[in-house]
């Protein structure tokens, strides 16, 4: 009976783009396992059974170097930067971004370990998968990647519903006073890659809209967004409420009138095609991976000058108000990007490295 151990440890982190990865992609590929097929998932302490009780559980330790015993015929690490590595089995590895060849705070030296500690688990892997088509072009070219090593394009699944907006309003008392007027909306982690003091001076441009920044702000990046909109005198329309829940995030794409996302650098930019899904205009960087995702239903901004900003959001905005179609067309965009289809790819994916099939080289 074939086995498949998938490393599925960042559950640690739900908010996280990869812990969602792992806890969506972990349930989708359990409910589509084929019945020869046994399934052990890596997860963190306390998790076992998050997945079902009809696949294998080892809870990962942080404490000691952690021993996995047992033959599997696949493994699977959900993402390049795992400490978890097999022995014997087919390697799977899956690679999302290569964004740390962006930072600044990285050092030369810093940069080319990081890329020596990659390449060491790509010369280890008998396939690599890549979250989009830039991050697959952007690992050919600082990687040596063997001519005989398949490298395939999988994208990220999209798992919110808008059925499941809630009706009634956030239990947050300051989200819920905040949005009773009409706000532009970011969703993702507060950090120099995700741009979003660019964001600010729309403010100006738009004195009847307020701006919602939602997400994870421990990074020093987000004091600075405060203490510049302090400067601009804008802190009264400027909110960041730090990571929300499920049910509030939901809340959020529904009501806001455009979600903004000026990102530098993306393996993807799940965000923007969760705003998709709600049929909302997405007003969006031209960079990495991000024209993949948005297609020709978003918005690009070609620079990030205020006043070119300005007047792509307005003329966006009309356009949109404009278009009865719009709507319709990106959520069928969105759409595209399924856990169901990416799971039904994966499955193929196993049983081809089973099965000894040689598998193409690159997406078809």
């Amino acid at each position: 009976m074939p086995s498949i151990f998938i490393d599925a440890e960042r559950l640690r982190d739900l908010n996280s783009g990869l812990g969602q990865v792992c806890l969506h992609l972990g349930h989708e590929l359990v409910r589509q396992r084929p019945d020869s097929w046994n399934i052990t998932f890596l997860v963190p302490k306390g998790q076992s059974g998050v997945f079902g009780n009809a696949v294998n559980y080892i809870e990962a330790s942080w404490r000691q170097k952690l021993w996995i015993s047992g033959n599997y015929d696949v493994w699977h690490c959900l993402h390049q930067d795992s400490m978890y590595l097999p022995l014997r089995s087919k390697l799977i590895l899956t690679i999302y971004d290569l964004n740390f060849l962006e930072r600044a705070d990285y050092s030369v030296d810093k940069k080319a370990r990081k890329l020596a500690r990659l390449q060491r688990k790509i010369n280890r892997a008998a396939l690599l998968t890549a979250g989009s088509a830039y991050t697959a072009s952007v690992v050919r070219e600082h990687l040596r990647i063997p001519e005989t090593l398949p490298l395939k394009v999988v994208y990220t699944g999209v798992a919110v519903d808008p059925a499941k907006t809630p009706t009634e309003l956030p239990s947050d008392l300051a989200i819920r006073s905040f949005t009773d007027s009409p706000f532009f909306l970011f969703v993702g982690v507060i950090h120099p890659k995700k741009n979003v003091h660019t964001l600010l001076p729309l403010l100006e441009a738009f004195p009847d809209y307020r701006l919602v920044l939602a997400g994870p702000d421990r990074h020093p990046y987000a004091e600075h967004i405060r203490e510049q909109a302090q400067k601009l005198g804008l802190s009264d329309r400027l909110l960041m409420p730090g990571p929300v829940d499920e049910a509030t995030k939901l809340w959020l794409y529904e009501h806001c009138e455009a979600f903004l996302f000026p990102s530098l650098s993306e393996g993807f930019g799940l965000p923007v095609a969760e705003a998709m899904t709600f049929g909302k205009p997405v007003f969006i960087s031209n960079l990495t991976s991000l024209p993949e995702v948005g297609g020709k239903e978003a918005y690009y901004f070609e620079n990030f000058e205020p006043e070119n900003m300005a007047k792509l959001i307005h003329d966006g905005l009309h356009d949109f108000g404009q278009n009865e179609l719009r709507q319709e067309r990106l959520r069928k965009r969105a759409a595209g990007f399924s856990w169901p289809a990416v799971a039904a790819e994966y499955w193929k994916l196993y049983e081809g490295l089973i099965a000894g099939d040689r598998l193409p080289l690159h997406n078809q």
